[in-house]
């Protein structure tokens, strides 16, 4: 009988974010994972072998995992990786054992901001002035050039981790210009933050959806509450995925999940950039997708990094109208790990979310590196309006509570 072809997956999630075991037969593969010790509760129990690291993102503890793997199961016929952080790892991977999939070069512009902002705005579409960063003087030079609040961020981050506001030349004594993969300064624009999410396949949008931000990204850090709600507005929905088509279309001719921000005036539908990912959007976005609209990004996603098309996606779902969806993430109680000592659920309540994913009393929230999954609490909302959705969302926010003893 001839071996399996070997299929290794990099994860990281405790929720089910991802599906592996019905995006690939386990039985007809041998699927290994090279997992941190939170997420390998979710590997399926197929799974022909799991290999746990620290972190995910670390390249040479993965690659000797991968190492190991191949040694038992022969070498991967595909590297998977579904989480923004582990992209790249798994791209170089890919590259070192000649699987299918991007190619680090081929992905860079999706995980540097330097770049991708660059490429956008040689496409001819706006985007904030921007700078590279390597010292506090450049800082404060472009400041006076464009204006302040400035924001600062690492070229490679996610999840708004290491960015910060300075809102003047004096809040320059908090910036930190020894971040190891270098800084981007981004001139500040106060338009609403939108995001677009769906499948692009290398020239034309298919399936997506424009979303709103509640709060932003950045505040969540700070403690306050983030939440979404998707627009249901014709003409913000068109001019938001116009300009998602052409900015994507300036990164790259690869088909691809994406998850893309973008500043939006909402009286004029003008869009200018912020930044881009080649994946599907975190929180609770795919769970969004799969069950209210019926299609499942990660999977998409998880096709393509095999090779493979994508699953075609319900005719309504490219389609104005339809249900709208929204999601809520409640920040940590206290600093990470720590011991739920309260939480409420919320469900039943009218207006309130028909999904949650709240730890209970003496559970414990870890400080892993999902850091849009490890909250106080998440939330998913579904309704017949974005006004309708937001509402619920607000109250859910307002009314909630969690509370937790640090370690």
């Amino acid at each position: 009988m001839p071996a399996r072809p070997h299929v290794v997956v990099i994860h990281r999630w405790r929720a089910r974010y991802a599906e592996y075991a019905r995006y690939l037969d386990h039985r007809t593969h041998a699927v290994t994972y090279v997992a941190t010790a939170v997420g390998a509760s979710a590997v399926p129990p197929d799974a022909a072998a799991v290999l746990l690291v620290d972190a995910t993102d670390d390249r040479p503890a993965v690659a000797d995992r991968v190492k190991q793997l191949a040694h038992e199961f022969g070498p991967p016929a595909a590297i998977i990786a579904l989480k923004e952080d582990d992209l790249l790892v798994a791209a170089e991977l890919r590259q070192e054992w000649g699987c299918p999939g991007w190619t680090p070069g081929e992905l860079r512009p999706y995980r540097d901001k330097v770049t991708m902002s660059g490429r956008v705005a040689a496409a001819g579409l706006a985007v904030p002035p921007f700078t590279t960063v390597r010292e506090a003087a450049t800082v404060r030079a472009f400041g006076d050039r464009y204006g302040w609040p400035v924001i600062v961020k690492p070229r490679t981050g996610s999840s708004s981790a290491g960015v910060v506001r300075l809102d003047g030349p004096g809040d320059l004594r908090r910036l930190d210009v020894t971040a190891g993969s270098g800084l981007l300064a981004q001139s500040f624009d106060p338009r609403p933050i939108h995001h677009v999410d769906g499948y692009f396949d290398g020239a034309a949008l298919g399936p997506y959806r424009v979303s709103r931000y509640l709060n932003t990204c950045l505040g969540f850090r700070g403690g306050t509450p983030l939440g979404s709600v998707e627009e249901d507005d014709p003409g913000l929905v068109r001019a938001a995925g116009g300009y998602a088509a052409r900015a994507l279309a300036a990164l790259s001719d690869r088909p691809t999940v994406f998850h893309l921000e973008l500043f939006l005036d909402r009286s004029t539908g003008e869009c200018a950039f912020l930044e881009v990912g080649a994946r599907a959007g975190g929180a609770e976005i795919p769970f969004l997708w799969r069950e209210v609209h019926g299609y499942d990004l990660m999977e998409a996603a998880f096709r393509l990094a095999l090779g493979q098309p994508p699953r075609p996606w319900p005719a309504a779902l490219g389609q104005p109208g339809g249900e709208v969806g929204g999601w809520l993430l409640a920040p940590a109680p206290a600093r990470r790990p720590c011991r739920i000592a309260r939480a409420g659920s919320m469900l039943g309540r009218d207006p309130g979310p028909y999904a949650e994913a709240v730890l209970g009393a003496g559970a414990i929230l870890p400080a892993a590196d999902a850091y849009y999954e490890h909250v106080g609490g998440r939330f998913r909302f579904r309704g017949r309006s974005s006004a309708e959705v937001a509402a619920a969302i607000a109250a859910t926010a307002r009314d909630f509570r969690v509370s937790a003893e640090p370690l």
